[in-house]
């Protein structure tokens, strides 16, 4: 990932162009017993030390919530929280943040944004991270099939219409076995339930009214929300937006073209920088190149683990960042010039290898996507969209296909998405890069129009995905003075709905592979972050 040499910003200084919103007051009371349909009541928080290395005032406390909503005093859930408390002498009240994904753990997320926020913007809040339903420390979790995504399991693109019906039965396998194990949770796995389950959170902090800043997906679940609980949000800051028009089946298939593009990018970045690589100067011969390495390890599985899918999964992180690229390059470089398989292996050992929590995380994932909103039930449908933009996107669209093909045979009914469009919320702050594969820029734009009175900023050129806290100062500049002071930008994009434009950051350079490695595992603040989104998210 990108080098971040820190925010320059002082807190308080003024960008042009941005319009100051007086800040709502935020109560240290708890919101009165009762308020809102079946709220249930406050709980009293017990905060412990879980620091670590990186951060050595993180804290850790619990917090139940009705699986049930609608029966709060039914079966309940525990939610696992952490938290940077706040330092200076007056609070902002609590700043939840969210990591994406569905089923992106964010527990360390509070100590990272505490960390890459300007000093004085961190201590005035307690920052909160939280493992939503389902994920990671929260319980129960959810595990459907332990091992699924193991070594090496059948490539992507369809070969026959019998290799299709397999990959097609193995999907609703995973679905089956979902259903049989987590059959009681879920029908409340879903981002509805989510969302006032961060209301029980807020309501246990004891604030009138919560911030809320998050990447991805977490951008739908903070939207929703605002939706449900629009008096309860202060200062809402979205990061590579869900589309809420295309929840969930056309949003992923607009991935399947975005991420293509950003396969393209990275192959004419690898011939631009020919003399590191050899892989020649045409950046199609490059992605030629690139698909023949996957025809080949189809044929015979570098050492013996990674086929056609892991590879799939090794490169795509690099769709999502382009801080990746010289440690991909070095791996595909070394394949193709050399025949080192090791070389792929330790690179999908880093990138695309799934663990324990990765289980999990999918596991969530299909549940919370599955449950949103509706799928088509009829094959031919996923047959002929999956086809179609195989035939222009072939990266990663039938990679795509299975890891949703769940949903086609998913055993709870789906509910209706949530309509988020909002004419009651305090300006809300939302950032998008132009190149963006995993959240494509329409989204954008359309969650900008859905949030009367937001503000869009986009990085023009960008193709990363989270790039606020990653090395833009520009952009830090904005997202500073919103949370210090809740200003926002207006009007100054040059372009229609936009209102600031910041440059993209450089492209990388090539790295030697141990630095190209180090760097990708730990190095940069920008690196952490995207570790923390994960991949899917």
């Amino acid at each position: 990932m990108t080098n971040r040499a820190g925010i320059l910003v002082a807190v308080g200084a003024t960008v042009a162009g941005l319009v100051s919103a007086a800040p709502a007051p935020v109560s240290a009371a708890p919101y009165p017993a009762g308020a809102g349909v079946n709220a249930p009541p406050a709980q009293q928080l017990t905060w412990t030390d879980c620091a670590t290395e990186d951060y050595p005032a993180l804290q850790c406390a619990t917090v139940r919530a009705p699986l049930d909503h609608d029966r709060p005093s039914g079966r309940q859930v525990t939610l696992a929280l952490s938290r940077i408390p706040h330092t200076a002498k007056t609070s902002q009240g609590p700043l939840l943040v969210n990591p994406g994904g569905p089923g992106g753990s964010g527990l360390s997320m509070a100590g990272f944004v505490a960390s890459a926020l300007p000093e004085k913007v961190a201590a005035s809040y307690d920052v909160i991270g939280f493992d939503p339903r389902g994920v990671g420390k929260s319980t129960p979790a959810l595990d459907c099939v332990p091992g699924h995504f193991d070594p090496v399991r059948p490539g992507s693109v369809p070969a026959s219409f019998r290799d299709e019906r397999a990959k097609r039965d193995r999907a609703a396998a995973f679905a089956g076995a979902c259903g049989e194990k987590h059959g009681d949770l879920l029908p409340h796995m879903d981002t509805v339930s989510a969302a006032k389950d961060l209301d029980v959170i807020r309501r246990a902090l004891g604030s009138r009214q919560i911030n809320y800043f998050g990447y991805s997906y977490g951008t739908y679940l903070g939207a929703v929300y605002a939706k449900l609980y629009p008096e309860r949000v202060r200062r809402l800051v979205l990061d590579s937006v869900v589309d809420p028009a295309g929840v969930w089946y056309d949003d992923n298939l607009a991935q399947d073209y975005a991420f293509d593009a950003r396969n393209k990018a990275f192959a004419a970045w690898v011939a631009r920088n020919n003399a590191a690589y050899g892989l020649g100067t045409d950046p199609a011969r490059v992605e030629a190149a690139w698909y023949a390495m996957r025809a080949a390890v189809g044929e015979n599985p570098a050492g013996g683990r990674v086929g056609p899918g892991e590879l799939e999964d090794t490169f795509l992180p690099g769709g999502y960042y382009n801080g990746y690229w010289p440690y991909l390059a070095e791996a595909f470089a070394a394949y193709v010039n050399e025949g080192d398989q090791e070389a792929l292996v330790e690179t999908y050992e880093t990138f695309g290898a799934t663990d324990a929590a990765g289980d999990n995380g999918y596991s969530v994932y299909t549940a919370v996507q599955c449950r949103d909103a509706a799928w088509p039930r009829d094959w031919s449908t996923w047959r002929e969209d999956s086809r179609a933009a195989h035939a222009k996107a072939p990266f990663m669209t039938w990679n795509n296909t299975w890891y949703n093909a769940p949903c086609a045979s998913w055993p709870v009914k789906p509910l209706d998405p949530v309509r988020v469009s909002n004419d009651r919320l305090p300006p809300a702050l939302l950032f998008q890069a132009t190149e963006d594969a995993a959240t494509p820029y329409e989204g954008g734009v359309t969650m900008h129009r859905a949030l009367k009175g937001s503000s869009l900023v986009v990085e023009r050129g960008g193709g990363n995905h989270g790039i606020t806290l990653s090395g833009s100062d520009c952009l830090d500049a904005y997202l500073a003075d919103y949370l210090a002071t809740g200003a926002v930008p207006r009007g100054e994009g040059g372009r229609a709905g936009v209102d600031a434009v910041c440059s993209a950051l450089p492209e990388p350079k090539p790295l030697p592979a141990e630095k190209a490695a180090a760097q990708s595992a730990n190095g940069s603040k920008g690196s952490r972050l995207h570790r923390l989104l994960g991949f899917r998210s």
